[in-house]
Protein backbone atom coordinates (compact mmCIF):
# COMPACT_ATOMS: atom_id res chain seq x y z
CA UNK A 1 0.00 0.00 0.00
CA UNK A 2 1.33 3.95 -0.81
CA UNK A 3 0.47 4.30 3.02
CA UNK A 4 3.05 1.85 4.43
CA UNK A 5 6.14 3.28 1.75
CA UNK A 6 5.11 7.10 3.08
CA UNK A 7 5.04 5.37 6.49
CA UNK A 8 8.15 3.87 6.57
CA UNK A 9 9.95 6.40 4.60
CA UNK A 10 8.63 9.14 6.97
CA UNK A 11 9.61 6.88 10.66
CA UNK A 12 13.14 6.33 9.18
CA UNK A 13 13.79 10.12 8.27
CA UNK A 14 12.08 10.90 11.69
CA UNK A 15 14.75 8.80 12.88
CA UNK A 16 18.03 10.10 11.12
CA UNK A 17 16.73 13.61 12.81
CA UNK A 18 16.17 12.39 16.25
CA UNK A 19 19.93 10.36 16.05
CA UNK A 20 21.64 14.11 14.67
CA UNK A 21 19.89 15.93 17.21
CA UNK A 22 20.41 13.45 20.45
CA UNK A 23 24.18 13.02 18.30
CA UNK A 24 24.31 9.01 19.14
CA UNK A 25 26.21 8.59 15.73
CA UNK A 26 29.27 10.75 14.55
CA UNK A 27 29.49 13.44 12.31
CA UNK A 28 30.04 11.47 9.32
CA UNK A 29 27.65 8.92 9.49
CA UNK A 30 25.89 9.91 6.50
CA UNK A 31 28.63 9.87 4.13
CA UNK A 32 29.71 6.21 5.74
CA UNK A 33 25.77 5.51 5.01
CA UNK A 34 25.87 6.81 1.52
CA UNK A 35 29.24 4.86 0.80
CA UNK A 36 27.48 1.82 1.97
CA UNK A 37 24.72 2.67 -0.53
CA UNK A 38 26.48 3.50 -3.23
CA UNK A 39 29.21 0.31 -3.04
CA UNK A 40 26.88 -2.69 -2.20
CA UNK A 41 23.02 -1.78 -1.88
CA UNK A 42 22.31 0.43 -5.30
CA UNK A 43 24.11 -2.02 -7.29
CA UNK A 44 22.20 -5.03 -5.30
CA UNK A 45 18.97 -3.31 -6.86
CA UNK A 46 20.16 -3.19 -10.31
CA UNK A 47 21.40 -6.89 -10.33
CA UNK A 48 18.11 -7.80 -9.01
CA UNK A 49 15.69 -5.87 -11.17
CA UNK A 50 17.19 -4.97 -14.45
CA UNK A 51 17.75 -8.41 -15.78
CA UNK A 52 13.85 -8.97 -15.92
CA UNK A 53 13.09 -5.82 -17.96
CA UNK A 54 11.93 -6.59 -21.48
CA UNK A 55 12.15 -4.21 -24.00
CA UNK A 56 8.83 -2.86 -26.15
CA UNK A 57 8.12 -0.45 -29.08
CA UNK A 58 4.99 0.20 -27.97
CA UNK A 59 6.18 1.62 -24.38
CA UNK A 60 8.49 3.87 -26.10
CA UNK A 61 6.39 7.07 -24.91
CA UNK A 62 6.64 5.87 -21.25
CA UNK A 63 11.02 5.61 -21.51
CA UNK A 64 11.35 9.07 -23.30
CA UNK A 65 9.05 11.02 -21.02
CA UNK A 66 11.51 11.27 -18.15
CA UNK A 67 14.50 12.10 -20.81
CA UNK A 68 11.73 15.10 -22.01
CA UNK A 69 11.12 16.48 -18.98
CA UNK A 70 14.62 16.45 -17.82
CA UNK A 71 15.91 18.98 -20.87
CA UNK A 72 13.10 20.67 -20.28
CA UNK A 73 14.28 21.02 -16.18
CA UNK A 74 17.45 21.99 -17.42
CA UNK A 75 16.13 24.82 -19.59
CA UNK A 76 13.80 26.30 -16.78
CA UNK A 77 16.73 25.92 -13.92
CA UNK A 78 19.68 27.37 -16.96
CA UNK A 79 16.84 30.83 -16.45
CA UNK A 80 15.83 30.47 -12.84
CA UNK A 81 19.75 30.07 -11.89
CA UNK A 82 20.82 33.41 -13.61
CA UNK A 83 17.40 35.30 -12.18
CA UNK A 84 17.90 34.07 -8.78
CA UNK A 85 21.54 33.55 -8.79
CA UNK A 86 21.59 29.84 -8.05
CA UNK A 87 25.45 29.12 -6.65
CA UNK A 88 27.52 26.33 -9.08
CA UNK A 89 25.91 23.24 -6.30
CA UNK A 90 22.91 24.72 -5.64
CA UNK A 91 22.32 24.30 -9.87
CA UNK A 92 23.89 21.08 -9.72
CA UNK A 93 21.39 19.75 -7.04
CA UNK A 94 18.59 21.24 -8.32
CA UNK A 95 19.37 19.55 -11.90
CA UNK A 96 19.43 16.23 -10.06
CA UNK A 97 16.23 16.01 -7.58
CA UNK A 98 14.02 17.93 -10.02
CA UNK A 99 14.66 16.02 -12.85
CA UNK A 100 14.56 12.39 -10.95
CA UNK A 101 11.21 11.67 -9.34
CA UNK A 102 10.76 8.39 -6.58
CA UNK A 103 9.36 6.31 -9.33
CA UNK A 104 10.01 2.97 -7.87
CA UNK A 105 9.42 2.84 -3.99
CA UNK A 106 6.82 5.99 -3.48
CA UNK A 107 5.67 5.59 -7.69
CA UNK A 108 4.84 1.77 -7.52
CA UNK A 109 2.58 1.99 -4.89
CA UNK A 110 1.18 5.26 -5.34
CA UNK A 111 0.32 4.37 -9.06
CA UNK A 112 -1.54 1.13 -7.51
CA UNK A 113 -3.20 2.89 -4.90
CA UNK A 114 -4.16 5.96 -7.28
CA UNK A 115 -4.66 4.07 -10.26
CA UNK A 116 -5.05 0.73 -10.05
CA UNK A 117 -3.33 -2.67 -10.32
CA UNK A 118 -3.25 -2.86 -14.14
CA UNK A 119 -1.34 0.75 -14.54
CA UNK A 120 1.64 -0.89 -12.39
CA UNK A 121 3.32 -2.46 -15.31
CA UNK A 122 3.32 0.96 -17.10
CA UNK A 123 5.26 2.73 -13.79
CA UNK A 124 7.93 -0.11 -13.84
CA UNK A 125 8.71 1.21 -17.77
CA UNK A 126 8.58 4.72 -16.99
CA UNK A 127 10.64 4.25 -13.80
CA UNK A 128 13.59 1.00 -15.18
CA UNK A 129 13.75 2.70 -18.99
CA UNK A 130 13.71 6.68 -17.98
CA UNK A 131 14.15 7.22 -14.56
CA UNK A 132 17.11 4.53 -13.58
CA UNK A 133 18.51 5.05 -16.72
CA UNK A 134 18.78 9.05 -16.57
CA UNK A 135 20.26 8.94 -13.15
CA UNK A 136 23.01 6.18 -14.17
CA UNK A 137 23.88 8.35 -17.38
CA UNK A 138 23.08 12.23 -16.81
CA UNK A 139 23.16 12.21 -13.07
CA UNK A 140 26.70 10.95 -13.47
CA UNK A 141 27.51 13.38 -15.51
CA UNK A 142 26.40 16.21 -13.82
CA UNK A 143 28.11 14.72 -10.30
CA UNK A 144 31.28 14.67 -11.97
CA UNK A 145 30.63 17.94 -13.73
CA UNK A 146 30.11 19.72 -11.04
CA UNK A 147 31.38 17.85 -7.48
CA UNK A 148 34.97 19.38 -6.72
CA UNK A 149 36.60 22.99 -6.99
CA UNK A 150 37.74 23.15 -10.53
CA UNK A 151 35.82 22.46 -13.50
CA UNK A 152 37.22 19.05 -14.63
CA UNK A 153 37.80 17.50 -18.46
CA UNK A 154 35.93 15.49 -20.43
CA UNK A 155 38.88 12.77 -19.88
CA UNK A 156 38.10 13.52 -16.16
CA UNK A 157 34.12 13.03 -16.06
CA UNK A 158 34.58 10.06 -18.08
CA UNK A 159 36.59 8.91 -15.42
CA UNK A 160 34.52 9.50 -12.55
CA UNK A 161 31.35 7.82 -14.29
CA UNK A 162 33.32 4.72 -14.92
CA UNK A 163 34.40 4.57 -11.43
CA UNK A 164 30.33 4.50 -10.72
CA UNK A 165 29.30 1.17 -9.53
CA UNK A 166 25.70 0.64 -10.23
CA UNK A 167 27.17 1.71 -13.89
CA UNK A 168 29.22 -1.53 -13.33
CA UNK A 169 26.28 -3.41 -12.49
CA UNK A 170 23.81 -1.50 -14.86
CA UNK A 171 26.16 -3.09 -17.70
CA UNK A 172 26.23 -6.61 -16.26
CA UNK A 173 22.82 -6.82 -15.61
CA UNK A 174 21.85 -6.20 -19.15
CA UNK A 175 24.23 -8.75 -20.31
CA UNK A 176 25.76 -11.43 -18.68
CA UNK A 177 23.26 -11.38 -15.52
CA UNK A 178 20.09 -14.02 -15.75
CA UNK A 179 16.69 -13.18 -15.33
CA UNK A 180 16.21 -16.34 -12.85
CA UNK A 181 19.44 -16.35 -10.99
CA UNK A 182 20.07 -19.40 -8.70
CA UNK A 183 18.34 -18.61 -5.95
CA UNK A 184 20.72 -17.40 -3.49
CA UNK A 185 22.40 -15.45 -5.07
CA UNK A 186 19.18 -13.67 -5.94
CA UNK A 187 17.87 -14.09 -2.56
CA UNK A 188 21.46 -12.17 -1.52
CA UNK A 189 20.68 -9.51 -4.04
CA UNK A 190 17.17 -8.72 -2.68
CA UNK A 191 18.48 -8.20 0.96
CA UNK A 192 21.20 -6.14 0.17
CA UNK A 193 19.03 -4.10 -2.30
CA UNK A 194 16.26 -3.44 0.68
CA UNK A 195 18.47 -2.36 3.04
CA UNK A 196 19.03 0.88 0.35
CA UNK A 197 15.69 2.86 1.30
CA UNK A 198 16.10 2.69 5.31
CA UNK A 199 20.33 3.20 4.85
CA UNK A 200 19.66 6.46 2.55
CA UNK A 201 16.35 8.07 4.68
CA UNK A 202 18.45 7.27 7.64
CA UNK A 203 21.44 9.51 6.42
CA UNK A 204 18.76 11.98 4.88
CA UNK A 205 17.05 12.36 8.01
CA UNK A 206 20.59 12.95 9.76
CA UNK A 207 21.41 15.91 7.40
CA UNK A 208 18.23 17.14 7.02
CA UNK A 209 17.26 20.89 8.37
CA UNK A 210 14.06 21.81 8.62
CA UNK A 211 15.14 25.95 8.91
CA UNK A 212 17.55 26.42 6.07
CA UNK A 213 19.34 29.44 5.47
CA UNK A 214 17.49 32.60 3.79
CA UNK A 215 19.83 32.26 0.44
CA UNK A 216 18.65 28.44 0.14
CA UNK A 217 14.93 28.98 0.51
CA UNK A 218 14.93 30.30 -2.94
CA UNK A 219 16.42 27.03 -4.29
CA UNK A 220 14.22 24.95 -2.05
CA UNK A 221 10.82 26.41 -3.04
CA UNK A 222 11.66 26.38 -6.49
CA UNK A 223 12.79 22.81 -7.05
CA UNK A 224 9.38 22.07 -4.95
CA UNK A 225 7.41 23.64 -7.99
CA UNK A 226 9.35 22.51 -10.46
CA UNK A 227 9.16 18.70 -9.42
CA UNK A 228 5.61 18.59 -7.71
CA UNK A 229 3.39 20.85 -9.79
CA UNK A 230 5.24 22.33 -13.19
CA UNK A 231 6.63 18.40 -14.71
CA UNK A 232 3.50 16.82 -14.51
CA UNK A 233 1.82 19.92 -15.87
CA UNK A 234 4.12 19.72 -18.87
CA UNK A 235 3.85 15.69 -19.05
CA UNK A 236 0.04 16.24 -19.54
CA UNK A 237 -0.04 17.91 -23.19
CA UNK A 238 3.67 15.26 -24.01
CA UNK A 239 1.55 12.49 -22.96
CA UNK A 240 -1.46 14.00 -25.70
CA UNK A 241 1.49 14.43 -28.29
CA UNK A 242 2.18 10.70 -28.04
CA UNK A 243 -1.10 9.53 -28.02
CA UNK A 244 -1.17 8.02 -25.05
CA UNK A 245 -5.04 7.13 -23.25
CA UNK A 246 -6.37 5.60 -20.59
CA UNK A 247 -3.97 3.35 -17.97
CA UNK A 248 -1.04 4.78 -19.90
CA UNK A 249 -1.65 8.11 -20.15
CA UNK A 250 -2.45 8.72 -16.17
CA UNK A 251 0.65 6.65 -15.24
CA UNK A 252 2.81 8.50 -17.38
CA UNK A 253 1.91 11.63 -15.31
CA UNK A 254 1.48 10.67 -12.15
CA UNK A 255 5.00 9.14 -12.34
CA UNK A 256 5.95 12.82 -13.41
CA UNK A 257 4.56 14.39 -10.39
CA UNK A 258 6.50 11.92 -7.95
CA UNK A 259 8.68 13.78 -5.23
CA UNK A 260 12.25 13.59 -5.26
CA UNK A 261 14.61 10.60 -5.93
CA UNK A 262 15.79 9.56 -2.68
CA UNK A 263 19.01 7.91 -4.32
CA UNK A 264 19.30 11.35 -6.43
CA UNK A 265 19.75 13.46 -3.24
CA UNK A 266 21.73 10.96 -1.83
CA UNK A 267 24.77 10.82 -4.18
CA UNK A 268 24.20 14.65 -4.17
CA UNK A 269 24.91 14.74 -0.20
CA UNK A 270 27.67 12.10 -1.03
CA UNK A 271 29.44 14.64 -3.51
CA UNK A 272 29.20 17.42 -1.39
CA UNK A 273 26.73 19.22 -3.28
CA UNK A 274 24.52 22.03 -1.23
CA UNK A 275 23.96 18.51 1.40
CA UNK A 276 21.39 20.77 3.37
CA UNK A 277 19.14 21.53 0.25
CA UNK A 278 19.20 17.85 -1.24
CA UNK A 279 18.22 16.61 2.12
CA UNK A 280 15.52 19.25 2.23
CA UNK A 281 14.17 18.76 -1.71
CA UNK A 282 13.87 14.62 -0.40
CA UNK A 283 11.98 15.57 3.05
CA UNK A 284 9.98 17.94 2.03
CA UNK A 285 8.95 16.77 -1.14
CA UNK A 286 7.67 13.60 0.22
CA UNK A 287 5.67 15.25 2.82
CA UNK A 288 3.88 17.93 0.05
CA UNK A 289 3.57 14.75 -2.11
CA UNK A 290 0.80 13.37 0.43
CA UNK A 291 -1.39 16.40 -0.76
CA UNK A 292 -0.03 17.27 -4.71
CA UNK A 293 -0.20 12.94 -5.66
CA UNK A 294 -4.21 12.36 -4.58
CA UNK A 295 -4.62 16.20 -6.26
CA UNK A 296 -3.32 14.82 -9.70
CA UNK A 297 -5.11 11.33 -9.82
CA UNK A 298 -8.25 12.79 -9.07
CA UNK A 299 -7.66 15.66 -11.92
CA UNK A 300 -6.97 12.79 -13.94
CA UNK A 301 -9.39 10.81 -13.47
CA UNK A 302 -11.82 13.88 -13.94
CA UNK A 303 -9.78 14.65 -17.64
CA UNK A 304 -10.57 10.40 -18.18
CA UNK A 305 -13.86 10.59 -17.54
Amino acid sequence: MAFDAFALILSVLALGMLFARLRVLPENAPDVLNRIVLYVCLPAAVLTYVPRLHMDASLLALMLTPWLLTLATWGMLLVLSRLLKFRRAEFAVLLICVSLGNSSFIGYPMVRALLGEQALPYAVVYDQFGTFVLLSTMGLYVLARYSGDSVPGMRQILGRIMRFPPLWALAFGLTLMPEQPPHWIGSALKSLSDMLLPLVMLAVGFSIRLKLPRDELKPLAAGLVLRLLVLPALAMPLSWAFGLKGAMFQTNVLESAMPTMITAAALAISHGLAPRLAAALVGYSILLSLGTLPIWAWLLQRIGA
